[in-house]
């Protein structure tokens, strides 16, 4: 086989092609990191953001790092520990749970309770699954933490597969007796991605639970204004969204939704985007999320 030597000349294109690359990819990152700091900066709120290429796993962030109240985000959190031990053969999701009158607790979100407001009836896993998800069911998310051994073991169990930057430690029941608990279950909007990724890539779940848990992702009822509210029509994203709705004092302590978003080419993005501790209105914070999202939709689809 015969040896070509390049010239001196063509590998001084190449090495001029790569770096002019390179300083165009360094610099569309900085132009989305400024898109989400001008978003940022027209609202008195606590913000964080964070983006995942799930191809190549490059992230970027703003506030990535900060620790945010996470409300009903923690659902996706449970929902992998639930589907981790059907895959140990210690639940099935066809497998029939007692839900009991008193386990429908009358003020708080729940169409669970809504369907079967008389409880004492046998639900299987998979529809109980598919309200705490899908439709954020609040009574259903503490059923399955019940199931599972509580908070802590839901912890312990994401902490186990890698991730430190977050904490589960309360009941949705536990919140709504004390407004100060919510913050104790918190993530990182970089957490939140790297979770999102771990899920895309099966590094979590069996092909039979992932794909599951990506369907009732899919079928989010809950926040279509947020990370879908200005991307084009149709676009599948999986997500789970969580709020606190507004106190007393008229601040929102927590509007946030994470997901998978598929683009036209095939490819996918993990987002997650956190709206903390502000007197904007509802519309105003689903805004913001949006707006970060069409951010990032524009970025990988130049």
């Amino acid at each position: 086989m015969k040896c070509f030597k390049v010239p001196n000349q063509v590998w001084l294109v190449l090495c001029l092609l790569l770096n002019s690359i390179n300083s165009l990819s360094q610099q569309r990152k900085q132009d989305l990191k400024k898109a989400i700091e001008t978003i940022a900066g027209k609202h008195a709120a606590k913000i964080g953001f964070a983006v995942a290429d799930l191809q190549n796993g490059d992230t970027i962030g703003f506030n990535g790092i900060a620790h945010y109240p996470m409300q009903s985000v923690y659902k996706f959190h449970l929902a992998l520990a639930v589907l981790k031990q059907v895959d140990e053969g210690k639940l099935t999701l066809d497998q029939q749970i007692l839900v009991k009158a008193k386990d429908l607790l009358p003020n708080t979100w729940s169409p669970l309770r809504d369907k079967y407001p008389q409880g004492n009836v046998y639900i299987p896993l998979a529809e109980i699954l598919g309200y705490t998800v899908s439709q954020s069911d609040n009574n259903g998310c503490d059923i399955l933490f019940r199931l599972v051994g509580g908070p802590a073991k839901v912890n312990q169990f994401i902490h186990g597969i890698g991730l430190k930057d977050v904490a589960i430690v309360a009941t949705e029941e536990e919140m709504h007796l004390d407004e100060k608990v919510q913050f104790k279950n918190w993530s990182t909007s970089f957490s939140a991605v790297q979770l999102l990724k771990m899920f895309y890539d099966k590094k979590i779940l069996s092909k039979s639970s992932g794909d599951f848990l990506w369907d009732i992702m899919v079928k989010t009822v809950s926040g279509p204004n947020k990370i879908k509210g200005l991307l084009p029509k149709g676009t599948i994203v999986a997500h789970k969204t969580g709020s606190s709705g507004i106190n007393s004092a008229g601040i929102t302590t927590a509007s946030n939704d994470i997901g998978i978003v598929a683009l036209p080419n095939g490819k996918h993005f993990a987002i997650a985007v956190f709206v903390s501790m502000t007197k904007e209105e509802e519309k105003v914070t689903d805004q913001i999320i949006a707006e970060c999202s069409k951010a990032t939709w524009d970025y990988f689809s130049k």
